[in-house]
């Protein structure tokens, strides 16, 4: 992700704030955090794309960069890597917002996988694109 563009991260889904809750015993935000704000802004990228239910299965590359800390805001952007018959691939990239420099960090990048479903809970095709 360091070499990534504005342009090349894709869409901006989520802009959020940690809470003082949100640190772990180093005094980071801890992981748990920042990977459901990624399965979030993956899930309505999916959900869009899909038009209906979608399921995570598969979190790959994941890899965190630096840590988040307390004060940053946190912005999730996502785009569409690959997809499948019934599935869909979103690259998850996170940067925090830090400090009065307003200084861009790339935190964490990861690939997402979502399967649609249907009404049954069972994977369905796609929509074509």
């Amino acid at each position: 992700m360091t070499d990534m563009t504005r342009d090349d991260r894709g869409e901006a889904v989520l802009r959020v704030m940690p809470k003082l809750s949100d640190i772990n015993a180093n005094g980071h935000i801890f992981g748990g955090w920042v990977l459901s704000q990624m399965d979030i802004a993956g899930g309505i990228i999916a959900h869009r794309m899909a038009q209906g239910p979608v399921a995570t299965v598969a979190i790959e590359s994941m890899k965190f960069i630096a840590p988040i800390l307390l004060g940053d805001i946190v912005s999730v952007y996502a785009r569409e890597e690959r997809r499948g018959r019934t599935s869909l691939a979103i690259r998850i990239d996170v940067v925090a917002t830090r400090g009065i420099a307003q200084e861009e960090v790339p935190l964490t990048s990861g690939v997402y996988t979502f399967v649609a479903l249907d009404a049954n809970h069972r994977p369905r095709p796609f929509p074509t694109a």
